[in-house]
């Protein structure tokens, strides 16, 4: 259950435990705690599938937390970055020659101001042109087995939610620490029926095999997978005055819904806290969001309660004051 019952606000909570902006995501407060395994790539990546809505890029911001934990969008169709890529007629020896002098320049104004972010954008200038080299291999699903583009309903040179859940196979193989995949249009406040079922052809097959690829490569038992939204739908039509029930939908609902984790020290096969019998409210073991965030750091090693950062006077952290980590879900 959540404190928000509009989009933005809940996605806000959701990735930061708080409904504004301006608090580092889940993934800023990973990156900090445990930094990064792999040189050549970014630790915290980001896959969209569609647009991003409702709070947008927010989402996989660093808050103030120092820049170089902010999550970086990958796109699987065209350029994999923005701008990484050189400019036409420039080689990747005239990169190098550029760069030396910026990091020069930027060596200099660090000794004068010892201002944190520019040690990050000398290190980020350096990744960008390492990723130049490692994140078009990445991102080529061409020499991926027949099978296993079969099992996952990927194809190469789309853009889709199938070739992001590979493409988040490829960065654990990786060692990057964090991969979000954002898919859009699951907001149905109309025509339920078919909408939901379209999604659901869309993201159930690429999701099962993403889960099955991790285990039959044996990481799935240190990766752990977070399936979910910011909040549930009411178990209420939406739209009832229609004459043909197909055509309504229902709305946000943020008392009771559902989150299912699995791999990473997730125990199998359980199911935790229940609803009453209209799903309207929590009937036992809740899980409030800053609970689930609790148990999400704790699986990596990290104490929710320790993972914190000093700023305008204060600790922060991404629970607030708040969170248990729920023990009965652990293995």
């Amino acid at each position: 259950h959540s404190e928000e019952i509009n989009h933005a606000p809940a996605q806000m909570f959701l990735h930061s435990g708080f409904g504004r902006g301006g608090r580092p995501s889940l993934g800023s407060w990973v990156s900090y705690g445990l930094g990064s395994e792999n040189r050549e790539l970014p630790g915290y990546v980001v896959l969209l599938s569609g647009p991003a809505g409702g709070a947008g890029t927010s989402l996989w911001s660093n808050g103030f937390l120092p820049s170089i934990h902010q999550g970086i969008q990958f796109r699987s169709q065209g350029d994999p970055v923005l701008f990484l890529s050189s400019p036409e007629g420039h080689s990747s020896a005239d990169r190098r020659r550029v760069l030396d002098a910026l990091s020069a320049l930027n060596r200099e104004q660090y000794a004068a101001s010892g201002d944190p972010e520019i040690a990050t954008r000398i290190a980020q200038y350096e990744m960008a042109y390492r990723m130049q080299t490692s994140v078009p291999e990445l991102m080529n699903i061409d020499g991926e087995t027949n099978e296993t583009l079969e099992l996952y309903g990927a194809k190469p040179g789309k853009s889709s939610f199938a070739n992001n859940c590979l493409l988040a196979r490829r960065l654990v193989e990786r060692g990057v620490r964090l991969i979000e995949l954002y898919d859009s249009d699951w907001d149905h406040h109309s025509n339920l029926e078919s909408r939901l079922s379209k999604k659901c052809l869309e993201t159930d097959r690429p999701i099962a095999a993403l889960i099955e690829d991790l285990r039959r490569r044996g990481l799935l038992q240190d990766t752990l997978l977070i399936w979910g939204s910011e909040f549930g739908r009411t178990p209420l039509r939406q739209g009832a005055e229609a004459e043909d029930s197909k055509l309504s939908g229902r709305d946000h609902h943020k008392d009771a819904f559902t989150i299912w984790l699995a791999g990473g020290g997730i125990k199998g096969g359980v199911s935790y806290g229940s609803s009453d019998e209209l799903g309207m409210d929590v009937a036992e073991n809740g899980v409030h969001v800053h609970d689930l965030n609790a148990t999400i750091l704790h699986l990596l090693g990290l104490d929710h309660e320790r993972l914190t950062y000093r700023y305008q006077g204060r600790e922060f952290r991404l629970t607030d004051v708040h969170g248990d980590v729920v023990h009965n879900i652990l293995a």
